[in-house]
Formats: C-alpha cells, structure tokens, sequence
C-alpha cells in the first residue's frame, strides 16, 4: 500500500517518515531501497536521488530523530531560568523520557523483531556526528550560565552527560526519574566543586 504525501511535505521528509514507520513496523533490514520507493509511491531512483544508498537513509533517519530529542534539550535549557543544574536535570530527563517512547529509537535498540540493526551503530560505535551534534546543543545551553568552568572543563564535562544520557537510553539501569536525578547530582557537585 503507498503512503500518502503530509500536506506541504517535501520528497526528503515524505522519505524518512515512511522508513520510520517501515522500521518500526517490520524492522531496519527488512528495507530496501525499492520497497521504500514502493511504499513512498515514488520512483526507486527518486530515492537514490536523495539519499544515495542506504546507509545514507540511515544516517539520515537517526539525525532527523535526534533533532526531535535535541528540541527537548533546547526546551528545557530555555525553562531552566539561572540554574545550570535544573537545566541538565530537565534535559536529561526529557531526553530519557522520550528515548522510552519513541518507536523508532524502541526499534533500532531492539534490533527490530531480533534482527541486527544497522542502525544501532550509528548510535554507539560510529555515532560521531550524533555526539557532536548533541554535545554543541548542550554546549550552547550551558554557555548561557555563569559557570566556574574553564571551557576545556566545560567540554569534557558536556562529553560526559551527553555519553553517560545516550548509554541510559540505549541501556537504562533505572528509571528516567532516578537517572537525571544522578545525572543532575554530578553536575551539582562539579559546577560547586573549586576548580
């Protein structure tokens, strides 16, 4: 069955809509080029026009969600008013909260119906852009406050929640309550720590 174009939907989105719910339904491998232009009514070659190849797509895909969790950072640094510790608590748990929710990320993380992901890479070993992008927003967001960091201090510490929130996400020890909790209790005591 062909999926329908949103209203004011351009080729790229219409794409990567219809690999999500494909993902989401069936699993990451169970795509191809031709079924996607299949289900998107489009010519296979439309999608080669815009993606290139497959793993192109999956690139693709995992940063269009990440811009999804990374609008719940920006969101809860603008709420957090002059605490940089409520503001990485909010965003922590935001981001935690909806890594639970998300159907996407739920099937790249369960390898969708067993079957190996090849998307799950792009959030762990080879997930340099993801991380690099991440780290700016919440870099960007702390540069807002008065902090007693130096921005090398800054950055490693950045590194640091930005990796430690990913690893819960794809691997929750707790609740996302309990998480941003400790998350937001270690930058408590770095941001009051002498430098």
């Amino acid at each position: 069955m062909t999926t329908a174009p949103a209203a004011g939907e351009d080729l790229r989105t219409r794409l990567l809509r219809v690999a999500a719910a494909m993902t989401i339904a069936e699993g990451w491998s169970k795509i191809t080029m031709a079924r996607l232009a299949d289900e998107a009514g489009v010519s296979r070659q439309s999608v080669y026009n815009v993606f290139g190849n497959k793993p192109a797509l999956a690139q693709a895909l995992v940063m269009g969600e990440l811009t999804v969790f990374l609008g719940q950072v920006v969101d809860a640094f603008e709420r957090s008013g002059d605490d940089p510790v409520a503001a990485i608590h909010d965003a922590s748990l935001a981001v935690l909260r909806l890594g639970r929710e998300n159907p996407l990320l739920r099937a790249v993380i369960a390898g969708s119906h067993g079957a190996n992901s090849e998307l799950l890479p792009l959030l762990t070993t080879d997930g340099g852009q993801l991380l690099e992008k991440a780290k700016q927003v919440v870099t960007d967001g702390m540069l807002r406050f008065q902090l007693p960091l130096n921005r090398e201090q800054l950055d490693v510490g950045v590194d640091v929640i930005v990796r430690t929130v990913l690893s819960h996400i794809i691997q929750p020890s707790g609740t996302p309550d309990e998480t941003a909790t400790g998350i937001a209790w270690i930058a408590g005591v770095v941001l009051r720590s002498e430098q």
